[in-house]
């Protein structure tokens, strides 16, 4: 049978980076095999789906690169195998429902609350595992019928046959559970909301899935949804990996309280999707080498499930950070300069044909670009030059709002004692910047350029006999920073004029 896969985002919340590394994970495995990808959206809890959350997951894997075969809003072959939201789907899983019943693997439950805590409570007090009674079990039809026509709130449950469950799972092998010990479960509220471990047993089924990679943390549904399947005398063969849980550094379950693992958070703060790709597969997959780097083609040849661990794989930011740099490097100062525009215009520094401050992912590449605080405009050269200054150190595409804003203000803001360099006087700081504005007002058009900028200045900071006492206040003259790029490629993108005024306002700060 042709391979076929799956990922099924729930669109109550944000698509976080766990979801992400199991849709890859399902994608790299579909594609190495020449099968199909699907997406199905998991919208059956009505309270807390919302369309936002759909749209955020499909955009963010569209973003990733994983490219589905059949999805919401594409399928090679429409129809086929459709609709892929599970809330277009109610009239099929009515008719399962109803058979289930109809055969007495199924009853309506009428316990409350109340009366299912106290089975559990008395359970636990015997020291046996909490799991539902089956008192409800032994109602008629009939009695179904007529608690559900006075009204009485139900739920249906269904049968569990009490044996032992074995089922070979392609990274943690054999694994058997005791059904016994589960007890009756619900698998739908009513007959127009089925839960999960029921609509996925359909699912699958109608959309011929031959292989569930999920999360390790869906193990113990796995020998309910066999139960099921065996009950709607379903007859595909299913293949089960279940994948490593992300940690967090310290070896807990990454959730919430470790902060926002959102796809679109990472995506904001400028991480590259080539990285998150590369970072992803590298948790809980060993790729059998020395190699950290590969790019989405290189993965698919790669790629397989045997190499998956079993131990869970902890979530180190500090080496996305590196592989981000890596192929933040890559890029080309011009790519880099579109990269980094939302990112400015978030800032407050640079606006875009008038428009008002607004973070865009998507980047507008129409020109011109303008600083805000003095209205001048700016081409995406000079972007492209303020950029290459920082290439090298950046981890993040957001950071570049910190190391390079003076580039887009009037005035610089600083401690003017960030001026003297080891503790220099006033009146020898305000004489070290005299003899740099002579050194560069010299300066003809034409030869204001990095190398010639360089020259000069060297020769005057040999003359002084201590380099740091004439570029280190120059440096800080023009970009009021205790660390930043050097003054002669500053002065060379800054321009002659600005290089000059800036000096200028450092003697006068003094």
């Amino acid at each position: 049978m042709k391979i076929r896969t799956r990922i099924a985002p729930s669109p109550t919340g944000p698509l976080h980076m766990g979801n992400a590394r199991t849709a890859l994970f399902s994608y790299l495995f579909s594609k190495k095999e020449g099968g199909d990808f699907i997406v199905r959206v998991e919208d059956t809890d009505k309270e807390r789906s919302e369309p936002k959350w759909e749209r955020d997951a499909l955009e963010n894997l569209e973003w990733l690169g994983l490219n589905w075969d059949e999805g919401p809003t594409f399928t090679k072959d429409r129809g086929s195998f459709g609709p892929y939201r599970q809330s277009e789907r109610t009239g099929i899983y009515k008719e399962y429902l109803e058979k289930l019943l109809k055969e007495k693997r199924a009853y309506w439950c009428f316990c409350t609350t109340e009366e299912l805590d106290a089975q559990r409570q008395d359970l636990v007090s015997r020291g046996e595992t909490p799991r539902y009674s089956g008192r409800c079990r032994g109602l008629s039809i009939p009695e179904q019928e007529k608690n559900r026509s006075d009204g009485k709130s139900a739920v249906i449950r269904f049968v569990i046959d009490p044996r032992k469950i074995t089922f070979k799972d392609i990274i943690r092998e054999e694994v058997s559970f005791d059904m016994a010990l589960s007890g009756d479960i619900v698998i739908a509220k009513n007959m127009e909301t089925p839960l999960y471990n029921f609509t996925v047993v359909i699912d699958d089924e109608l959309m011929q899935i031959t292989h569930v990679i999920r999360g390790e943390d869906h193990i113990s549904n796995t020998p309910k949804q066999i139960l099921i399947k065996e009950a709607l005398l379903f007859k595909g063969k299913i293949q089960y990996a279940h994948i490593p849980l992300l940690l967090a550094e310290d070896r807990t379950k990454l959730s919430k309280r470790h902060g926002d693992n959102s796809v679109t958070k990472f995506r904001e703060e400028g991480y590259l999707p080539e990285a998150i790709v590369n970072f992803l597969v590298l948790l809980g997959w060993n790729p059998g080498g020395e190699k950290e780097i590969f790019t989405l083609k290189e993965l698919i040849a790669e790629f397989s499930l045997d190499r998956v661990h079993k131990g869970g794989a902890v979530f180190n930011l500090q080496r996305l950070d590196w592989i981000n740099g890596f192929y933040i490097r890559q890029k080309n100062t011009k790519e880099l300069a579109e990269m980094i525009v939302p990112y400015l215009k978030e800032a407050g520094l640079l606006s875009q044909n008038g428009e008002e401050k607004e973070f865009h992912l998507h980047i507008q590449k129409s020109q011109p670009y303008t600083i805000q605080e003095t209205g001048e405009g700016v081409s995406l050269d000079f972007l492209a030059d303020v950029v290459a200054l920082y290439q090298e150190r950046l981890k993040k595409l957001s950071e570049i709002t910190q190391l390079a804003d003076f580039f887009f203000t009037k005035e610089l803001e600083y401690e003017k004692e960030l001026l003297s360099w080891k503790g220099a006087e006033n009146t020898a700081i305000i004489a070290s910047l005299g003899r740099s504005q002579e050194v560069l007002s010299s300066l003809k058009e034409g030869e204001w350029k990095k190398e010639k900028i360089e020259e000069m200045l060297l020769l005057e900071a040999e003359a002084a006999g201590d380099r740091g006492s004439l570029l280190w206040p120059l440096r800080v003259s023009l970009t009021g920073k205790k660390a930043s790029a050097g003054p002669f490629e500053v002065a060379a993108v800054l321009g002659k004029e600005k290089t000059l005024a800036r000096i200028t306002q450092a003697q006068e700060k003094l």
